[in-house]
C-alpha cells in the first residue's frame, strides 16, 4: 500500500524524550517544518530549555509535559490530557529510552522491569491510546525508536535488547496490520547505531555489577557513540514523511544488520572484536 507523504506543516506531533539528544533535534526539526509540538520528558530543566528555544526560533505552538514514563499512572494521566487537548495529533515519535548495564544474572527484576516500562511498555500504551486520534485525522505516522541492539544482542545488554527487539516486533506487526486494513496511518521503526548522546553516561548500572567492570563497559560503549544526533534526527523525520517502514541510522547499524542476517550464529564474535578495537582508540 502506497501512502501519500505525511503532511507536517500545520500538523501536531508528540515527541517523547524531547529534553535532549535525538528527541530534542526531532522536535526542533519538526518545528522548522511548521509542525506544532507536544513534548514529553522527565527532565524538567532540559524540557524547558528545548521548548523555550523552539518558541524563540519558530512559530510552533509547544505544549511541554514533565512525566516519568516509568510511572504508569502519571503517564496515563498525561496521555489522557494530550488526547483531550490535541485531537489533531497526527505524528507520534516514541523516542525516549534508557539503558541498563549488566548481564541477566546481575540485573534484578526491579531494574529490568523499570527499563521495560520506559523503553517498551510506554510506547505501546502511548500508541494504543493515541492511534484512534491518528486514524480519525485521516493521516498519521507512528515512529518507534528501536536500536542497533534491536538487531543484534551483545552480552551485558539483556534488558535493553529485550526492550528494543520487543519494540521492533511490535512495530513490524502493527505496521502489517494497518497495511492489511488499508489504514491511513503508517509505522516507521528506527534502528540507530552509535548516536552521540548521553545515554551511555546516564545508564543505570545493576547492583550486581562490579564498578570497575561497569566503568570499562561504559567507556567502551561511549567511544562508539559518534553519529551526530542532529543528523540522525533529520533522517528520522524524513523517513516519517516518506512513510518508510524501516530506517537504519549509521554505518554501524547498516553493517551489523547485514552481518546478523548473513551470520546469525556468529555475528557477536565479529562485533566483539570490532568493539575491542574501537575501545583502544
Amino acid at each position: 500500500m502506497k501512502r501519500p507523504e505525511l503532511v507536517v506543516e500545520g500538523a501536531t506531533a508528540l515527541v517523547t524524550g524531547a529534553a535532549g539528544g535525538m528527541g530534542e533535534h526531532i522536535a526542533r526539526g519538526l518545528a522548522r517544518r511548521g509542525a506544532h509540538l507536544v513534548l514529553l520528558d522527565v527532565d524538567r530543566t532540559g524540557l524547558t530549555r528545548v521548548a523555550g528555544a523552539i518558541d524563540r526560533e519558530t512559530s510552533a505552538a509547544v505544549s511541554a509535559h514533565v512525566v516519568d514514563l516509568a510511572d504508569r499512572a502519571a503517564t496515563d494521566r498525561t496521555i489522557a490530557q494530550i488526547r483531550e487537548a490535541h485531537p489533531d495529533l497526527s505524528m507520534l515519535f516514541n523516542n525516549a529510552g534508557v539503558a541498563l548495564g549488566g548481564r541477566f544474572t546481575q540485573v534484578g527484576a526491579e531494574d529490568f522491569d523499570w527499563l521495560l516500562e520506559i523503553n517498551l511498555l510506554a510506547p505501546i500504551r502511548l500508541t494504543r491510546a493515541l492511534l484512534p486520534t491518528l486514524l480519525a485525522g485521516g493521516q498519521g505516522q507512528v515512529v518507534n525508536t528501536s536500536s542497533l541492539f534491536g538487531l543484534v544482542g551483545p552480552p551485558g545488554q539483556s534488558a535493553y535488547c529485550t526492550s528494543k527487539f520487543g519494540l521492533r516486533g511490535f512495530s513490524e506487526s502493527l505496521r502489517s496490520e494497518l497495511e492489511q486494513e488499508g489504514s491511513p496511518v503508517g509505522v516507521t521503526v528506527v534502528h540507530p547505531g552509535g548516536i552521540r548522546t548521553n545515554i551511555a553516561a546516564r545508564a543505570r548500572i545493576a547492583a550486581g555489577v562490579d564498578p570497575r567492570e561497569a566503568e570499562a563497559s561504559r567507556t567502551a560503549f561511549a567511544k562508539m557513540l559518534r553519529y551526530p544526533p542532529e543528523r540522525a534526527a533529520e533522517e528520522i523525520i524524513e523517513a516519517a514523511i516518506a512513510r518508510r517502514p524501516r530506517l537504519l541510522v549509521g554505518n554501524d547499524a547498516k553493517g551489523l544488520d547485514v552481518l546478523a542476517r548473513v551470520t546469525p550464529a556468529r555475528y557477536w564474535s565479529l562485533m566483539g572484536r570490532a568493539m575491542a578495537l574501537a575501545s583502544r582508540r
